[in-house]
């Protein structure tokens, strides 16, 4: 493992952690909301009745609906450390990176026809960043694949 990965890896890390503690503290105000609870307690249940009912992971739910910056950035940044490792397991295959590529850009394009029907801000730009998202990675997949230009070289 070389130095650079590492610190890659350790600093997206360290990101995705600060930007998770974000997200929950912006979703613990689901608790003062309770006319929300029956729309965003996914893994606690429909029939929430007491705020203490309420699961952590419904504070993410409640951040990404309708505080999307933090979430966005811990999406964005477990994307990146996706991206990264997959780089690492597979940069001496193209057409296996580009499978990975791919792949992760079809992921990407379904969670966006997920959450395609949300009524709240934070859907709306889950949505618009998966889409494009999906695309670009698609885009780069194609690229990394087909185009070969004279002082492109694998790494072996």
């Amino acid at each position: 493992m070389t130095f650079n990965y590492a610190s890659q890896i350790i600093m997206a890390a360290f990101f995705f952690t600060l930007f998770s503690f974000c997200s929950w503290y912006e979703g613990s105000e689901i608790l003062d909301n309770h006319w929300e609870w029956k729309h965003s307690t996914y893994f606690s249940g429909d029939h929430v009745i007491d705020a203490h009912a309420i699961s952590d992971l419904d504070y993410f739910v409640y951040a990404a609906k309708f505080r999307p910056m933090f979430p966005v950035l811990m999406t964005l940044t477990a994307s990146y450390i996706i991206l990264l490792t997959g780089y690492r397991f597979f940069k001496s295959s193209i057409a296996k990176k580009a499978l990975f590529l791919s792949s992760f850009g079809v992921l990407f394009l379904f969670a966006g026809g997920i959450v395609s029907n949300s009524p709240t801000i934070g859907g709306g730009i889950f949505q618009a960043i998966f889409l494009m998202g999906g695309l670009l990675l698609i885009l780069a997949a194609a690229l990394s694949y087909f185009w070969k230009p004279s002082w492109f070289k694998t790494e072996s």
